[in-house]
């Protein structure tokens, strides 16, 4: 990194990549939320499946079995699918001699109730959509880089019609020049000038009542947080307050090559890159994407930088996490104590399913005994009600 990070760059320097990463200052909170988190990637993964045959959905258990390793369950379909009986359900088809697995019905609405408020909010998503074009120099961005992050941006399963083809007067599909390949092309049509995230939150900040904070200071700063327990030190504190003082061109500006070719310039780059990967963690659903992913963006939006050294190298703004088997960012002023500040209508639909995955066994035996117990008192009435007969 350039100069307001010095800092990391001695701690890059002697350590190699994987040190680096797990040198990062761990904050308990994401910790725990990224515990559940990588169980329900891998019940999401298998609901999938199940719903990708909409006359019958449901997958037979030599199936899953064949692709447990893909899938990451480690202790096989079987003993996966038995950790989550509130979402899945096992049963035998003697007409297949097969044995299969279907969702739960409190699964299955969840499923539904999630589809519903996505195509109840389109307006949203083709607005995401929009910006996140807006934020590429050419104003396209790949069609599979954008289906790779179609959960986290909140894309219905039928984007390519409810989105792209109803959207004509904003969106185009391009030849990418490669077999089965598209590109997504904005129209320059828009005339709006976006205001990033960011900047509504300094405007916020400085309206505060008894904001004594001085214009310049907060012009071209970020919000900042730090994991519970992490030394800051006064070195590192002058660096971070000089970084925030950086001028840079915002994510929906344009950059010009004259600017680049300077040490300046190049500075200005490397804040760009750190605001233009803040503006698309604010467009994600739930504030918070695979690193995998948003690296497919990065030539798109004009820096060739590590994407994840950027994130480790501002741990006041995102939080890296390590947990199953993938690196995944959140934005850290979008949480407190693990959930999103200013929820929305597909996060609480998502939170449902996730509360199923934390439930996990708990609770089984208590329904099955609730069943049980009002079999025998329908069965005591029964029999109350023919001896009431007889007597009369």
């Amino acid at each position: 990194m350039k100069q307001p990070h010095q800092h990391f760059l001695a701690v890059r320097l002697k350590t190699t990549s994987s040190q680096y990463v797990a040198s990062r200052a761990r904050d308990p909170t994401f910790e725990k939320l990224m515990d559940k988190y990588k169980n329900l990637l891998k019940v999401i993964a298998v609901q999938d499946l199940i719903l990708a045959n909409p006359i019958n959905p449901a997958v037979s258990l030599d199936f899953l079995s064949r692709l447990s390793q893909k899938l990451h369950l480690n202790r096989g379909a079987v003993a996966f699918l038995r950790k989550y009986p509130h979402i899945f359900h096992i049963y035998h088809d003697p007409m297949k001699s097969q044995t299969f697995c279907r969702l739960t019905d409190a699964a299955i609405q969840i499923s539904k109730e999630e589809a519903e408020v996505i195509n109840a909010s389109l307006p949203l998503v083709v607005d995401r959509l929009v910006r996140l074009l807006s934020m590429s120099r050419s104003r396209m961005l790949p069609l599979r880089a954008i289906l790779k992050v179609g959960r986290e941006l909140g894309l219905p399963d039928d984007f390519e019609d409810s989105v792209i083809s109803r959207n004509s007067h904003l969106f185009q599909l391009c030849d990418a020049h490669e077999p089965n390949t598209h590109n997504l092309k904005l129209f320059d049509v828009i005339p709006e000038k976006f205001t990033a995230a960011v900047e509504n939150w300094r405007v916020e900040e400085f309206c505060k009542e008894g904001c004594n904070v001085d214009r310049a200071e907060i012009q071209f700063s970020f919000k900042h947080g730090y994991p519970p327990g992490m030394r800051l030190r006064k070195n590192f504190r002058a660096k971070v307050k000089e970084w925030q003082r950086l001028p840079y061109v915002g994510p929906y500006d344009e950059l010009s090559e004259k600017k680049r070719s300077s040490k300046a310039g190049m500075m200005a780059v490397e804040k760009r890159a750190v605001a233009t990967v803040h503006e698309f963690l604010n467009l994600t659903v739930e504030k918070t994407v695979e690193v995998e992913k948003i690296s497919h963006f990065r030539k798109w939006f004009g820096f060739d930088l590590n994407i994840r050294d950027l994130f480790l190298d501002h741990p006041g703004m995102f939080y890296l996490s390590t947990k199953g088997k993938r690196h995944t960012v959140f934005l850290r002023e979008a949480y407190e104590r693990g959930c999103l500040i200013h929820p929305n209508p597909v996060y609480h639909a998502r939170r449902k399913l996730l509360d199923l995955v934390v439930l996990g066994r708990h609770g089984l035996l208590t329904d099955e005994l609730r069943s049980i117990a009002s079999n025998k008192k329908a069965e005591s009435l029964g029999q109350y009600d023919g001896e009431s007969c007889i007597s009369d």
